[in-house]
């Protein structure tokens, strides 16, 4: 059967009688030519094997396959799951559903080791946890992620030093991967609409040689440093005083960088310098 041939979204939601969620911080596309769009975005070809989160109704999961691409969906809403059954049928079993919380999937070993792509209207409420889950990933084989924030989220994502935006999430992100907004989506094209504007963030990983090997360490030394807004970071890292054994300003100088600069004036390089050199005094403690 072809696409043309399935109900729209908005009538699989009658049919199903399907509600979005807040509990799950659902908002539905009904515009299949949007989704659509956002799916050239993530340029994806029909040999690509592509995961996305919270299908729900299908409105991203139906371009996906009309791709050609083998997809899987995880869903944690089980009222969506009748439709994804009927909607694997329709597209020849390219369409493998996992029931469950996408925080606690492994998409490496759900992937078997091969290359994939992650292409999802990401739910507000877990949005950012999930993608830095996909950016600490050891080893991971993601090619592309082309995923959908809140636009704030989407600008905080792609910002640079000297940025408003420019933040933890910022240099997380640029220390693995490039970040580009590739479109804007305004409220009115969900359903519900939300109370913001949505961006789409296409991210592709920096060659090996150059991603940052311990993200773990980077997102805890940041998540100190940024903290508190608009302390310096004499105060905002004192907690480190006894990891390394000398007041934090003297390890700071040691590194070149004065005590008293704001967090938001480091560059990546910066963070990611000082997140190698405590990782040594871990180490060696």
């Amino acid at each position: 059967m072809t696409d043309a041939a399935l109900p729209s979204i908005a009538q699989i939601v009658q049919q199903y009688g399907l509600r979005a969620s807040k509990k799950f911080g659902q908002h539905f596309l009904f515009d299949l030519n949007l989704t659509a769009k956002i799916v050239r975005e993530s340029a994806i070809i029909s040999t690509d094997l592509v995961f996305e989160i919270g299908p729900g109704p299908g409105g991203l999961t139906r371009p996906l396959l009309a791709s050609g691409a083998r997809v899987h969906v995880i869903e944690m809403d089980n009222r969506f799951l009748p439709h994804m059954a009927e909607l694997s049928q329709y597209y020849d079993q390219r369409l493998t559903v996992h029931f469950g919380d996408a925080l606690k999937f492994n998409l490496d070993e759900l992937a078997a080791k091969q290359p994939y792509h992650i292409v999802a209207n990401l739910p507000y409420n877990v949005g950012t946890a999930l993608l830095i889950n996909w950016l600490s990933a050891n080893e991971a084989n993601w090619q592309s992620m082309t995923l959908m924030f809140q636009l704030e989220v989407a600008k905080r994502i792609v910002a640079t030093t000297g940025d408003a935006n420019y933040g933890r999430l910022s240099i997380l992100c640029a220390a693995v991967a490039n970040a580009n907004i590739v479109m804007q989506v305004p409220a009115s094209a969900f359903t519900p609409p939300p109370k913001v504007t949505s961006a789409v963030v296409h991210l592709t990983p920096l060659p090996a040689a150059s991603r940052y090997a311990d993200l773990d360490g980077l997102a805890s030394l940041t998540a100190l440093a940024f903290g508190q807004k608009r302390k310096m970071l004499r105060a905002s890292l004192k907690p480190l005083t006894a990891l390394l054994d000398m007041p934090v300003s003297d390890w700071l100088q040691q590194h070149q960088i004065e005590p008293t600069a704001r967090p938001e004036t480091l560059s990546p390089a910066q963070f990611m310098e000082l997140a190698s050199q405590l990782r040594k005094k871990t180490n060696r403690s």
